[in-house]
């Protein structure tokens, strides 16, 4: 009989996978941007899981001003996490319409130092996981006929996010906050172009 955990682990991953799925029928081709969020070890020791939680919706927010970034985008996926070294960091997925924006690793750095410099005033880090040479790299540029690809993506990639390895709830001052947070799919073919950031908490 499977626990609480892996009951919450398979229903986060099921539901995130059909997540892609909906976004998939929308767009033909999916940019799958992966970067890690997080602060510089001075202030780690400082920041709250609630500062966190606001600086990264603050920066949801912005997507929709500050174009150069954030243009193209369709959804995300994100998991917070606390680390005795690291503090408060956020494993983020940013996903963009494969069509229109092709290179993974430019648009990770350009997020990452939009939180480093405007979101976080110089308090943040990052790490570019795009740049990382995997075996099966699964990130970039899926294509919604390539099987392979999207499988990999599945299995190393989401199966990851969706892991609930560790509890927050002692961490939240806000009980609103959640760990695991991804935007919601559009319901049908997007005339306008990109769906609403919408946020779709667990």
């Amino acid at each position: 009989m499977l626990n609480s955990n892996n009951k919450k682990t398979n229903h986060r991953l099921d539901s995130t996978k059909k997540y892609i799925d909906d976004l998939s029928k929308n767009y033909s081709k999916l940019n799958i941007v992966r970067v890690d969020l997080g602060y510089t070890k001075k202030d780690s020791k400082k920041v709250t899981f609630e500062d966190a939680n606001n600086h990264f919706k603050n920066m949801l927010n912005n997507t929709r001003s500050k174009p150069t970034v954030f243009g193209e985008m369709v959804g995300y996926i994100a998991k917070k996490e606390i680390g005795e070294d690291k503090g408060v960091h956020i494993h983020t997925l940013f996903i963009y319409d494969g069509n229109k924006v092709r290179e993974d690793i430019t648009k990770a750095e350009q997020i990452g130092e939009y939180w480093k410099k405007d979101i976080t005033k110089g308090k943040g880090l990052f790490h570019n996981c795009s740049k990382n040479e995997y075996k099966n790299k699964a990130v970039g540029v899926i294509d919604y006929k390539d099987e392979e690809k999207r499988k990999i993506f599945d299995e190393k990639v989401l199966t990851y996010l969706c892991k609930d390895e560790q509890s927050i709830d002692s961490l939240k001052t806000n009980i609103k906050d959640r760990a695991f947070t991804r935007g919601i799919a559009p319901k049908k073919k997007s005339n306008a172009g990109r769906p609403r950031s919408v946020n779709n908490d667990e």
